[in-house]
């Protein structure tokens, strides 16, 4: 693949998406498009067009097979006559369900431009290639969601027959025998093909019953330009890159980022893989735990749980397509941007999968479709395992918009645009929306208080609070899963009396964040009582983990005589007060945190800042996951609040101004350098290269590009005009 994704992309409206698929010479574009209409979600249509690549040769021969199925209650049925030759003209699918009522899909025969093979072979004459083939089957209802090996397994047999009937030295040409058979029949999974020769185009329709009218090719033709026409306008108007990234190759960029971080947006439902024996070991309370919790975890038993049901913005669609919890509250950032409503539809789903204890599964895997893309091993889910509390960043960001003072501009010619900001123009919308998760928010926020706690008494730690330190369960010598940041290196070895900087650096955000909604919605008692754990978590900050010799934050935990001591790997864990924004401006910690920032032999790179120092023992070895690569979503956290002190009177001013401005152009600009040289955004990129690695079509965090490039450009203003 030479890349594929959206070029423009709107949930409510639909997009564009292209494959450019250099193995077989062809680029495969998708205009899809919503039409509203009717009780049962409107009509939705496709063109499908192929256009062969410059390489491709004069005569390029291609195959596209659609597949509709249905699960559950309900009826799909192939409403053409069978015909053992094939079908011409348009194909049609009727059929009727609770959710969806009665509807049809055409599939129709494209333009008259459409050319297909011609005849080459004798088996063309019992199956000419200028018709529609059409299969239909009945599969055993948990198998659907395998309609790839079910297809392979249904041509084995065609191709099987070729063979008996002509030899192996008189098999047809490929485009003939890689076809699936005639066979219109009832059945739930029904596969629809067609063989072109060159360029090609055709559409798929679905029709509401309830709608108005049934979907033609000529409204789908009206409806792509108005797609296209209504996202530039919205996208120009809300997310268009400023300075220095106000040029149509940036524009072009962060279109398609920000495209393809909505087109991962999706609804997953099924069973979950729990362990709730809840077995002592978990507490991780004793020396050693790390080969308890092992053996408990082997002897353990499992359930599943449910079903249900999450909304969610997914990391990568081809890679990492389920839902995971501390990935989300990135994702939602652009989104919140674009569409408030949708935003916050998604962080409800996610805080409606809580349970009793507060506990939110860290990665959602729903269903055995979405089992099968993960190993064994990482399936189950346990109570006790915390992640990082990302969407209470969305919420802060809610309540931003609620309270500023610039004026919303609505986008009178987009129907949905009432509802994408109904909670920010009506701020009594979001203040009952508010008012409804606050119970769920809370109930959340102290399962993390209760599970996560670090222990300060025993080891006559000396800090403000007693109370305010906390430890991520589910460490291993190797890794912390849990928090993120994986095989980020820790104290060795692990022991219950660890503390670690991240995690108070999180729970600091998260009580700012439930402070702020408790002053929203006039919870003044809750409010008071969060402002007190705020400020104790932030004095503990320094008290428990500021080493003044090493000047930077670190870790803690207990040395062979029982003291408390820091480990020190510089790095993302040593700025994390900074980048979840609880350093003020004139915080005496700041100039350090800065400076080794800034720092090319300790963080700094050209391509981002580094997620572990170049002077650390451990830099770029064993996985080397977070021992050096640049992750944008802490970059995004950086920059962020860089920007804040750069725009904020005091000693780092300037200094922070600089750091800012050289920073954005640097992650901008490597990360679109990498899309255009490879045609994918990555998952992390190399500090000593800037070259995309790990997972490709990363268009989760990593769409934080786009955020970025809207930021302020700072490079030309003086002092007095920040």
């Amino acid at each position: 693949m030479a890349g594929y994704g959206w070029d423009e992309y709107d949930i409510r409206h639909g997009g564009r998406q292209i494959i450019h698929d250099a193995g077989n010479k062809l680029d495969l574009t998708t205009e899809f498009v919503k039409f509203p209409g009717g009780q049962n979600g409107g009509s939705w249509g496709v063109r499908v067009k192929g256009t062969p690549r410059e390489d491709a040769p004069s005569r390029l021969m291609s195959t596209v097979i659609f597949y509709a199925s249905m699960e559950g209650l309900g009826t799909l049925a192939v409403e053409n006559e069978p015909n053992e030759l094939g079908h011409e003209g348009s194909v049609t699918l009727k059929g009727q369900s609770n959710g969806l009522g009665d509807f049809t899909i055409d599939i129709t025969a494209g333009p008259d431009t459409n050319q297909h093979p011609p005849r080459t072979h004798d088996a063309y004459g019992s199956k000419p290639l200028d018709r529609t083939l059409v299969a239909s089957f009945q599969a055993p209802e948990e198998a659907i969601w395998q309609t790839k090996p079910l297809l392979f397994s249904h041509m084995k047999t065609q191709i099987d027959e070729y063979i008996k009937q002509y030899g192996n030295e008189n098999t047809p040409p490929p485009w003939q025998t890689f076809t699936i058979g005639n066979e219109v029949r009832e059945g739930n999974v029904h596969l629809i093909q067609k063989v072109f020769e060159g360029a090609f185009e055709f559409d798929i329709m679905y029709s509401s019953g309830s709608s108005p009218e049934p979907l033609t090719s000529d409204e789908l033709s009206k409806g792509i330009s108005r797609t296209t026409e209504s996202f530039a306008a919205r996208f120009n108007k809300i997310l268009m890159p400023k300075s220095p990234f106000d040029k149509p190759k940036y524009q072009s960029f962060a279109k398609s980022m920000f495209s393809n971080l909505v087109g991962g947006i999706g609804y997953f439902y099924g069973d979950a893989v729990v362990d709730r024996t809840y077995a002592p070991e978990y507490e991780e309370e004793n020396e050693g735990f790390w080969q308890e919790t092992a053996e408990a975890r082997n002897r353990a038993g499992f359930k599943l749980e449910g079903p249900s049901e999450l909304y969610t913005s997914i990391p990568s669609r081809p890679f990492f397509p389920r839902g995971f919890l501390w990935d989300e509250g990135f994702h939602l950032l652009p989104i919140a941007e674009w569409d408030m409503d949708l935003t916050l539809e998604i962080v409800r789903s996610w805080f409606k999968l809580m349970d009793d204890d507060g506990w939110i599964g860290r990665e959602q895997i729903l269903g055995a479709e979405a089992r099968s893309k993960v190993p064994v091993e990482f399936q189950i889910q346990y109570p006790h395992y915390a992640n990082p509390p990302t969407l209470f960043l969305v919420l802060e960001t809610l309540i931003d918009k609620i309270k500023s003072e610039i004026p919303l501009s609505l986008d009178t010619n987009d129907v949905y645009d009432p509802i994408r900001n109904a909670h920010l123009q009506n701020p009594d919308q979001a203040l009952t929306y508010l008012r409804e998760i606050y119970p769920l928010l809370k109930r959340h926020y102290l399962w993390y208080r209760k599970t996560q706690w670090g222990d300060v008494k025993s080891y006559d730690r000396d800090a403000f609070s007693t109370k305010e330190a906390y430890r991520w369960r589910g460490r291993s010598p190797e890794h912390i899963l849990t928090s993120g940041l994986d095989d980020y290196p820790r104290p060795q070895p692990p022991h219950p009396g660890e503390l670690h900087t991240d995690l108070i650096s999180w729970m600091g955000m998260m009580t700012r964040s439930m402070r702020r909604i408790a002053e929203t919605i006039k919870e003044t008692d809750d409010a008071s009582e969060f402002a007190g754990y705020e400020k104790a978590i932030i004095r503990n900050i320094d008290d428990l983990h500021w080493d003044s010799e090493a000047k930077t934050y670190c870790d803690a935990t207990i040395d062979d005589y029982e003291e408390s001591i820091h480990v020190c790997h510089k790095g993302y864990i040593s700025i994390f007060p900074f980048m979840t924004g609880l350093l003020p401006p004139d915080s005496p910690r700041l100039g350090a945190v800065l400076d080794l920032i800034s720092d090319p032999e300790e963080l700094w790179s050209d391509y981002g800042i580094r997620s572990l120092s170049k002077k650390d023992q451990f830099y770029e070895t064993g996985e080397n996951y977070w021992r050096s690569p640049i992750w944008m979503n802490m970059n995004y956290l950086i920059v962020k609040n860089l920007l804040i002190i750069a725009k904020s009177t005091g000693p780092h001013q300037k200094q922070a101004r600089d750091m800012y401005t050289k920073l954005r152009s640097n992650l901008v600009n490597n990360v679109y350098n990498e899309w255009e040289r490879t045609g994918f955004a990555w998952e992390q990129y190399n500090p000593a290269t800037g070259a995309g690695q790990r997972t490709q079509h990363f268009t989760g965090w990593t769409s934080l590009v786009v955020k970025i490039m809207t930021m302020e450009d700072l490079s030309g203003k003086k002092h007095d005009e920040l």
